[in-house]
């Protein structure tokens, strides 16, 4: 199959890309490598001993789209490209609706332009928001607190009358938790530019000697140590569920959302000790106050996906670790070698 792959270049592009080559797909990468690195798609043809297209454009970039639609006629969209921090985007929402809401309007129209059917949309669990109950389901009210959260709302509600305009239009919403660990192989991870916005690479830049110390933003929510609590999964599980989600949407007709999770929640404290286990390192930190858009705790009700993709997370908070540290030990500037 002939897939276009959006912000193929970053974190999780890279990683689902393995099995993608790994499957015989065909991929067209189109990335602006904004909070990514062209050596992470050196490495994934290397390892996956694969050739693929690539185009370097912005996601709002309509003409690009369509050039890039028009010579490579993809089958079907895995649509990753977007911002992606929950603090940023209340510092700067306007860009954040421009990018995320914007680009995908413009690629879904670029989609129409050649007549591609199938998408599968990089969505959120912070679509659900401040929790009614847990764990999250898929039919939990969706009420995002935040710029991110919300943009990833639209996105899914756009995505949902775009698909219902041609019966034979279809696509998959995952909202996936809190993505951590990195390849076995530890010659791709998640490398962000500037400052991490995500627990798991400070601490590990903190444990390989790039960053003093750890900032814990809060430490008086109602959890089990008053940190708080994320349901975190596996970067190749998230990846599998990809495959499977691509498999599911050209199959079947209409929208369908998924929760992709672990269904347990680990706080930030337990997952500092985690690190600090499988690292032999030693994290310090210290305590900041809460940022604002963070809610308290939240994991996920994967079970429909488990059902209906035949998806499960099978890698642990252990593996998690020991993948990230493997990545960045050796690794220690990221990409930039």
């Amino acid at each position: 199959m002939k897939i276009l792959v959006t912000g193929g270049a970053g974190y999780i592009g890279t990683h689902t890309l393995l099995p993608l080559l790994q499957g015989d797909h065909e991929i067209c990468v189109f990335d602006n490598y904004s909070n990514a690195s062209p050596e992470a798609l050196k490495r994934i043809a290397r390892l996956s001993n694969k050739s693929f297209q690539q185009c370097e454009a912005s996601i709002i970039d309509y003409t690009a789209l369509s050039d890039v639609m028009a010579s490579f006629q993809p089958e079907a969209v895995i649509h990753f490209a977007g911002l992606k921090a929950v603090g940023e985007s209340e510092a700067i929402p306007l860009r954040y609706y421009e990018e995320n809401v914007f680009g995908s309007i413009q690629l879904l129209a670029a989609m129409d332009q050649i007549g591609c059917k199938h998408i599968v949309f990089s969505s959120s669990a912070t679509v659900y928001g401040v929790p009614s109950y847990l764990p999250y389901d898929e039919v939990h009210p969706l009420k995002p607190v935040n710029p991110y959260g919300r943009t990833k709302y639209f996105i899914e509600e756009i995505i949902r009358d775009w698909a219902a305009t041609d019966q034979d239009k279809s696509a998959v919403l995952l909202r996936y938790f809190n993505p951590v660990g990195n390849d076995s192989s530890g010659m791709i991870g998640e490398d962000p530019m500037g400052v991490p916005n995500n627990l798991m690479p400070y601490i590990a830049q903190v444990a390989v000697g790039r960053r003093d110390r750890l900032m814990v933003y809060g430490n008086d929510y109602d959890t089990i140590d008053g940190t708080g609590v994320r349901d975190y999964i596996h970067v190749s599980d998230l990846a599998d569920g990809h495959v499977k989600a691509l498999h599911y949407a050209t199959a079947h007709k209409g929208v369908e959302a998924f929760n992709l999770g672990a269904g347990k929640g680990y706080s930030v404290l337990e997952v500092i000790k985690a690190f600090e286990k499988a690292s032999g390192q030693t994290i310090p930190y210290d305590i900041a106050p809460r940022r604002k858009g963070d809610i308290d705790q939240f994991w996920a009700d994967p079970d429909k996906a488990k059902s209906l993709l035949g998806w499960q997370a099978m890698r642990g908070i252990d593996k998690m670790c020991a993948d990230v540290w493997n990545w960045q030990f050796n690794n220690p500037n990221g990409y930039d070698a």
